[in-house]
C-alpha cells in the first residue's frame, strides 16, 4: 500500500498530478514547467461563455466571433505545393443549419476532427468571394461534461491543450492555499490589490456571474495583480542594478574639463536649449563619483551626435580613452567623419575599428588601444571583441541601442573600470517603454530641432503614379536635389511579394537617363560602399538605390526626396527613420510612399500616421498602440520570454506606479525581501544589464 504524499503543494513537481508521466513531465519542462507553481501561472488566454452558444441558423455577420457547437462533416485536406499552402475544410453541422469551415496549414486538424461526434470550434466568419459565409481557422475542443458556462481556454503546452489542460489545472487548484503571497498586505492596501490565492482561483475557475468580456479583456482586478507584481518584480530588478552602479566607483572625470567643454564647445554651430539641457545632465552625471548610465533620445535630426561628441571631450580631455559602437559599418564610418569634423579642431583624432578592415590596419589599432597610444575609437561590434584591450577606457557610447542585445552592451562595459556609459536612439520611444526596456538607464531626451531642418511633406502612392513619380524626381534632380530609392529587397523573391532593388536598377536607370546613379545595400564591400556614399555627398552620383541600410549612417543636406517602394511592408519606426534622411538642408523635401497593388488594413493605418506627422515621438505612441511593444525597441532583452502578464498598452499607469514603489522600497532597505519573494513567481533576467 503507497504511503500518502500528502497534501499538493506549490513546489511539488507536476509529476504529483494525475495523467502526468515522465514524457509529459519532459514536455513540459522544455516549455519550462516543472512544478505545479509553474503551472497554476500558465494561465487562461481567454474564457468561453459555453452557455451561450451561437446557432448556425442566426450567423449572418462577416467579421463576428462565435462559439459553435456541433459535428463537422466531409472533412477533406489539400495541398497546394506551388504556393506552400495545406488546405482543410469541411462544413460544421449543428442541427439547425450547416456552415463550411476552413483552416490554412493546420495539416492535422483533419485527424483531430476524425471520429468526433461533437465538437466545440470558436472562430470568425468571412464572406467569400461567392458571398458565402464561412468559418476562418476556427480553434477546436472538445465537448465535455464539465466544461459548461464559462470556461477557461488555455495556451497550449507542446501537444496539450483543451480538456486535457483544464483537466490538470483543475487538479492544482488544491495547492492554491499554499502560495505564499509575495507582497505584504500593506502594498496590497495601499494599491486595492486582491490577495494572490484569490487572484490565482478567480482566473483558472471564474464563477458563472463572471463577466466574460472583462476577463477577456485582461482588465481585471486578478488580472491587474498579476500584471502589478510583474511590473514590480521588474522594477525591483533594476531599483537594484541602480543600486549596485551608484556603490561603484567610477573613472576619474576632470571637473575643470567638464566645465571647460560646457564653456567652449568648439562646434560650428550654438546648441539648441535642448541640447544643452541634456548636456549639462551628462556634465552631472561624469563628474558625480559613480559610473553614468544614461539613455538620451532624440528624434531623426536633433543633433544627439553633437551632444556625444562634447561628451567624447570631456571624458578625452579628463585623459581617459572612449569607445562609440554603431551597429552598422555604414553608420561607424558615419559617425567617424561627423566626430572628426567636430574634435580634431581640438587635437582628438577618431580612428575606425570594423570586421572588414584590412589585417595590417587593425593590428595597428588594437596595440594603440591597448598602450593608450590610441584615445578613440568608433566601430561596431568590433570594437568589443576579446581581443580588443583598453590602457583606460572612461567612456562607451552604444548608438541605436535597440539593436544591440544586453550581453553586448555588457561586454563593452565590462573592457574598462566601470567606465561611464552613453546610450543613444533616434527611434523615439513611449516613456512607458524606456521606463521599462531602460528602466536601469537614467532618461534624457532631446525634444528641440536645430533651427532650419526643413518638415518633410509625405504622400502615399499606388503603383500606377509611378510615371508621375519618376516625373517629379527628374525635375528635382535637374533643380540640384538628390533622391533616394529604398527598396525592402536586394533581390527578387519567390516567397515575398516585393519589390527589390536589383529588380528595379534597369527600370531606373531607363527612366532617368543621363542621371548618375549609385547602388547600396548589405552585399555592397566596404571599399565600394565607401566610394557610393563619398560620390553620393559630393553630387557626383544623384540617385542613390538602396535597402534598408541607409536607414542611419547617411547624411546628405542635398537629399531632398526620399521614395520608399513596397511601402506598406515597412515599419512605422523604419518609415520615419527613412523618411529623416532628407530634409536635413535647405531645400523643400518629399517623403514619397509608393505601395503595392494589396495593402492590409493595419498597413493603411501606419501609412496614414506617418502622412499625418513628423514627430517621431506620435509615431512612436502610435506604432506601440497598433501593434503593440513586440520588436519595438526590444522588449525582449530584460527577460528569457518578456512580460507575460502585462501589457506595456494597457497598463501604462501601472509601469510609473510600479517604478516608484522600487524606489520606495530600495530607500526603505525592504527590496531584497520584496523582490526575493516575488522572483518565485516573476524570475526577472538582469544580470548583464548595463552600466
Amino acid at each position: 500500500m503507497k504511503a500518502d504524499p500528502g497534501p499538493l503543494l506549490p513546489d511539488d513537481s507536476v509529476t504529483r498530478l494525475v495523467g502526468i508521466g515522465p514524457k509529459t513531465a519532459d514536455a513540459f519542462t522544455a516549455e519550462g514547467i516543472t512544478t505545479v507553481r509553474d503551472l497554476l501561472l500558465h494561465l487562461p488566454r481567454r474564457y468561453e461563455d459555453r452557455s451561450s452558444i451561437t446557432r448556425i441558423e442566426s450567423v449572418n455577420s462577416p467579421g463576428e466571433k462565435i462559439l459553435v457547437r456541433g459535428v463537422v462533416r466531409s472533412v477533406r485536406t489539400r495541398r497546394i505545393p506551388r504556393r506552400r499552402l495545406c488546405i482543410v475544410d469541411g462544413v460544421v453541422d449543428d442541427g439547425s443549419g450547416q456552415l463550411p469551415v476552413i483552416w490554412f496549414n493546420q495539416p492535422w486538424i483533419g485527424s483531430r476532427l476524425e471520429g468526433e461526434p461533437e465538437l466545440f470550434l470558436y472562430g470568425q466568419i468571412r464572406k467569400r468571394k461567392n458571398g458565402q459565409l464561412e468559418l476562418m481557422s476556427p480553434e477546436v475542443d472538445g465537448v465535455d461534461g464539465e466544461d459548461e458556462g464559462i470556461v477557461p481556454v488555455y495556451p497550449r503546452l507542446g501537444r496539450f491543450g483543451g480538456k486535457r489542460l483544464r483537466g490538470l489545472l483543475r487538479q492544482c487548484l488544491a495547492a492554491i492555499d499554499g502560495c505564499d503571497d509575495p507582497l505584504p498586505k500593506s502594498i496590497q492596501k495601499q494599491f486595492g490589490l486582491p490577495p494572490l490565492g484569490e487572484s490565482l482561483a478567480q482566473l483558472h475557475a471564474p464563477g458563472t456571474n463572471a463577466d466574460v468580456a472583462e476577463l477577456n479583456s485582461g482588465s481585471t482586478r486578478w488580472h491587474q495583480r498579476f500584471s502589478f507584481d510583474e511590473l514590480t518584480a521588474f522594477a525591483c530588478a533594476m531599483a537594484e542594478q541602480r543600486q549596485k552602479r551608484v556603490h561603484r566607483s567610477s573613472v576619474r572625470i576632470d571637473a575643470n574639463a567638464v566645465e571647460q567643454v560646457i564653456q567652449n564647445p568648439g562646434l560650428p554651430f550654438t546648441l539648441t536649449a535642448a541640447q544643452e539641457r541634456v548636456q549639462h545632465e551628462i556634465a552631472d552625471d561624469l563628474i558625480g563619483g559613480y559610473p553614468m548610465a544614461r539613455l538620451v533620445q532624440g528624434d531623426v535630426g536633433s543633433g544627439k551626435t553633437a551632444v556625444a561628441a562634447l561628451t567624447l571631450r570631456m571624458v578625452l580631455e579628463s585623459g581617459s580613452q572612449v569607445a562609440i559602437m554603431a551597429p552598422t559599418e555604414l553608420l561607424a564610418e558615419q559617425h567617424l567623419c561627423t566626430l572628426a569634423s567636430y574634435l580634431e579642431p581640438s587635437g582628438h583624432t577618431p580612428r575606425l575599428l570594423v570586421s572588414s578592415m584590412p589585417a595590417a590596419e587593425r593590428r595597428q589599432v588594437l596595440a594603440g588601444l591597448a598602450d593608450g597610444s590610441i584615445g578613440m575609437v568608433v566601430g561596431t561590434h568590433a570594437v568589443f571583441q576579446k581581443k580588443v584591450q583598453y590602457a583606460d577606457l572612461g567612456l562607451v557610447v552604444v548608438d541605436e541601442q535597440h539593436r544591440f542585445g544586453v550581453v553586448q552592451r555588457a561586454a563593452l562595459v565590462q573592457k574598462g573600470r566601470s567606465p561611464h556609459l552613453l546610450v543613444m536612439t533616434a527611434t523615439p520611444i513611449p516613456r512607458s517603454l524606456a521606463l521599462t526596456v531602460y528602466g536601469d538607464l537614467d532618461l534624457s531626451i532631446i525634444d528641440e530641432m536645430p533651427p532650419g531642418r526643413r518638415e518633410v511633406r509625405t504622400e502615399v502612392r499606388g503603383p500606377s503614379a509611378r510615371d508621375k513619380v519618376f516625373n517629379f524626381l527628374r525635375t528635382e534632380i535637374d533643380d540640384g536635389g538628390r533622391v533616394f530609392l529604398v527598396y525592402p529587397l536586394i533581390e527578387a523573391s519567390e516567397e515575398i511579394q516585393a519589390a527589390a532593388v536589383e529588380e528595379h536598377e534597369e527600370d531606373v536607370r531607363k527612366r532617368l537617363p543621363g542621371v548618375e546613379i549609385g547602388v547600396l545595400h548589405g552585399r555592397v564591400s566596404r571599399s565600394q560602399r565607401e566610394q557610393v556614399t563619398a560620390a553620393f555627398r559630393k553630387g557626383s552620383l544623384q540617385v542613390l538605390l538602396a535597402t534598408t541600410v541607409i536607414e542611419v549612417g547617411v547624411d546628405v543636406p542635398e537629399a531632398s526626396v526620399m521614395v520608399i517602394e513596397s511601402a506598406q511592408r515597412f515599419g512605422l519606426s523604419q518609415l520615419h527613420q527613412l523618411r529623416g534622411r532628407v530634409g536635413r538642408g535647405r531645400r523643400k523635401s518629399w517623403c514619397i510612399l509608393i505601395t503595392d497593388d494589396e495593402v492590409t488594413s493595419v498597413a493603411h493605418r501606419r501609412l496614414e500616421v506617418v502622412c499625418s506627422t513628423n514627430d517621431g515621438f506620435e509615431i512612436a505612441e502610435a506604432d506601440l498602440e497598433i501593434r503593440g511593444p513586440g520588436q519595438l525597441t526590444g522588449t525582449q532583452q530584460w527577460g528569457p520570454a518578456g512580460f507575460r502578464f502585462a501589457s506595456l498598452v494597457r497598463d501604462v499607469k501601472l509601469i510609473s506606479v510600479t517604478r516608484e514603489l522600487a524606489m520606495e522600497l530600495a530607500a526603505s532597505g525592504s527590496l531584497p525581501e520584496i523582490r526575493n519573494g516575488l522572483a518565485r513567481y516573476h524570475p526577472v533576467e538582469s544580470v548583464g544589464r548595463a552600466g
